[in-house]
Formats: C-alpha cells, structure tokens, sequence
C-alpha cells in the first residue's frame, strides 16, 4: 500500500475516533482526524479520501459532506452512520460514495476504502478513459486522449461532468444533478442546468449537435453510458 495516502477522517466521539485512527494507521494510512466539520474544506485539500460522520457538532455530516463534495469533487466520501433507514442512506448517497453503518468491523472499513481509492485512482493515479477524453478527478482536469491538450472547464461545468461520471449508466434527473451540486432545491422550469450542459458539451463533445458523451433524457435528466 502507498504509506502516502492521506485520509481525511471526521468524528467527534473520541472513543471510537481513536481506535479508528490508530487502526487506519497501522496499515500505513497518514490520518488527519477532526472533530468537527468547521476546517474539513481547507484540510481536504491534502487528502485522497473522507470518512465522514453523520451526527456531528454543529454543522451535521450531510451538510459537509455536501460542501466537500462541491468543492473537491474528485475526493471520494465514506459516510459512517448509526441511522440505517434508507432514507438517510438514499440521502448520504445523493453526494457520498459509499455508506458503512455503525457498528462496523475495521476490516469492512479498510476494504471499502481501498475499493474507494482504487475507483478514484488515488492509489495509481491513473486518468479516467471516456471515449476521446481522459479525466483527472484529483486535480479537476480533462485533457483530449490523441492530442493531451486540456479542456478548460469552470467549477460547476466540471462538478456537472464528474458527478455523471461517478454515476456512469445511470439516468441521473435534474432535480438530482442541480441539488447535488448547487446544493439548493431545484425549481420545475430553471434552465440553469440545461445552460451549463449545454457549454459543457461545446467543449467535450466531438459534435455538441449530436452527443456521445453526455446523453439527454427526454423529459427526465441526462446520462454518461459506460
């Protein structure tokens, strides 16, 4: 394993967040722990990978989790949680990309977070292939595969593009793409995201008149087919 790996690990009871730490850490992994999510933005930014607690002090774990995912879209997001209803997993799931429930066993952590990192290419740092293109989660980058020459993206146009692709043949609605990342209730009728889809194809596609990266929907959303 590369000792190099930084996990970024979230959990205010001290009890179960020094027995994690201290086991993560004899399997090589560098920890940052806090016990709040106030800097988890600004310390994210050095790590491959968050595990993340829903019952947190002040701000709760759905409301980090949601502004790390806005900001570092290329981070992988373990949730850990107590509350096993589907509604809370479904809603850990709208931005997470995995959710283990309390109590868990060390091994079943460990190896969720090594398929995590192996799908992210944390561990090989291997771009993402999608038809002409090459995308590179960790540093928000796209580049064409016969050229190298890098797609300028802005934020959202990228959160957009990384969001379908962590969903790859899933038929993901606009409701479920806007609220993921603006991260505010999706309005019937705004065009916001049908705007950005639409500059995002003029700089992916080959032809934006006729997609082969990003498929509409008709009447419900868009998806990337694997």
């Amino acid at each position: 394993m590369n000792t190099a790996i930084k996990l970024l690990y979230i959990e205010d009871d001290p009890e179960i967040g020094s027995w994690v730490s201290k086991d993560l850490e004899s399997r090589g992994y560098e920890i940052i722990w806090l016990k709040n999510g106030e800097k988890a933005l600004e310390q994210a930014a050095s790590c491959q990978l968050v595990i993340l607690d829903v019952m947190l002090p002040g701000l709760d774990g759905f409301t980090v989790g949601q502004r790390l995912k806005r900001e570092h879209p290329g981070t992988p997001i373990l949730m850990l949680s107590a509350r096993s209803s589907i509604d809370d997993k479904l809603q850990g799931l709208q931005f997470a990309d995995d959710y283990l429930t309390k109590p868990f066993h060390p091994e079943e952590l460990v190896a969720r977070v090594d398929v995590l990192l192996r799908r992210f290419g944390a561990h090989d740092s291997q771009p993402i292939s999608l038809k002409h293109l090459l995308v590179y989660p960790q540093e928000n980058r796209v580049t064409l595969k016969d050229s190298g020459e890098e797609i300028l993206l802005t934020g959202k146009q990228f959160q957009i593009f990384y969001y379908l692709i962590r969903h790859l043949g899933q038929i993901m609605t606009k409701e479920q793409i806007y609220e993921a990342v603006w991260d505010e209730p999706y309005l019937e009728g705004d065009k916001t995201l049908m705007v950005h889809i639409r500059y995002l194809r003029e700089k992916i596609e080959k032809d934006p008149a006729v997609p082969e990266v990003i498929e509409t929907i008709r009447g419900v959303g868009y998806r990337i087919k694997a």
